[in-house]
């Protein structure tokens, strides 16, 4: 029988995390679905984890080095559902979400393509509950911390179910159909903005982008610093700066000047700090403000220049 949902999940080998978010997924769902794991560099003991514990999962390896685009497109070739839940590993919740987002079309237009929970931190903070239309000035005003994606506007922090301009990766609800017919996730961007470029496409279709205040998901979303850092960060700016310039030169030029500055200012800060400090964050953020400065203006993809700061982690 065809299930009503297809889930979506991409894991990078943290069993701890998956865990509470497929049990909540088997506590609190009523209507038919199957689940995708894509088990992404996972080791052979977690596999079999995996699989030994989670029966009714379907498992997609993934080995090679993705980005969350390209790996959330390999399960996606396979989904069979009306409708595709795509949710991060590190999510969880106590009440039937994925239930009352189904029953959310229901109310909807004929031209909705996608309903958002409202997704919070552990401690209940609002991370985000719609979102605006994403453009280059607002990116400017993301890059230093000074645009607050949880304050009221038309499009953000509304009641109940409500029309919004964008989407938040870590999850979200669409038809099947139309995600499909968008092309699923835009594999130039490996970090990020993958989620603000589809809500962004639906929008320039004519369909229509929803959250629903009422539907809470929990979304742990680890903000430290790790050595991942320095090669995660250049691959966001790299795709942040492609898609807020949307093929104009001058305004990836003028974008990027901009970032190459405020990252040469964070390099200058992280020369007069101790980058011998036990945790090493110091000696990171200045590895990651200089790769970005070297990424910036650079024929290379954003798949490339992964790939290029990840090995040199590795080796």
């Amino acid at each position: 029988m065809q299930p009503l949902v297809s889930i979506v999940i991409v894991c990078m080998d943290r069993m701890d995390l998956l865990r509470p978010c497929l049990d909540s997924i088997r506590k609190n769902t009523s209507v038919t679905y199957e689940t995708f794991v894509v088990a992404y560099m996972f080791s052979e003991a977690n596999l079999a984890a995996l699989k030994a514990e989670y029966p009714w999962v379907t498992v997609v390896e993934s080995r090679e080095l993705r980005g969350f685009a390209e790996n959330n497109n390999l399960a996606l070739e396979e989904v069979s559902g009306k409708y595709t839940f795509i949710v991060n590993d590190d999510t969880y919740f106590d009440t039937p979400v994925i239930d009352s987002l189904v029953a959310d079309f229901g109310r909807l237009p004929d031209d909705a393509a996608v309903v958002s929970p409202n997704i919070l931190f552990p401690d209940g903070r609002v991370q985000t509950c719609g979102r605006r239309k994403m453009t280059a000035w607002t990116y400017m005003a993301h890059y230093l911390h000074r645009f607050d994606e949880t304050k009221k506007t038309r499009h953000t922090m509304q009641e109940g179910l409500f029309k919004t301009y964008n989407l938040n990766g870590a999850a979200f609800l669409a038809k099947t159909e139309l995600f499909s017919r968008m092309g699923w996730f835009d594999e130039r961007y490996t970090f990020t903005p993958e989620d603000i470029a589809l809500g962004t496409k639906f929008n320039e279709y004519g369909y229509g982008v929803y959250a629903d205040a009422d539907v809470k998901i929990y979304h742990i979303a680890n903000s430290t610093a790790s050595r991942m850092e320095t090669a995660i960060k250049p691959t966001r700016v790299r795709g942040a700066l492609i898609f807020y310039s949307r093929g104009f030169l001058p305004m990836y030029l003028f974008l990027g000047i901009y970032v190459w500055l405020v990252e040469a200012c964070r390099g200058i800060k992280y020369l007069f700090k101790d980058c011998s400090d036990p945790d090493g964050h110091n000696a990171i953020m200045a590895a990651t403000a200089r790769n970005v400065r070297h990424s910036i203006f650079t024929g290379k993809s954003t798949k490339q220049i992964f790939t290029e700061y990840y090995n040199q982690l590795r080796g």
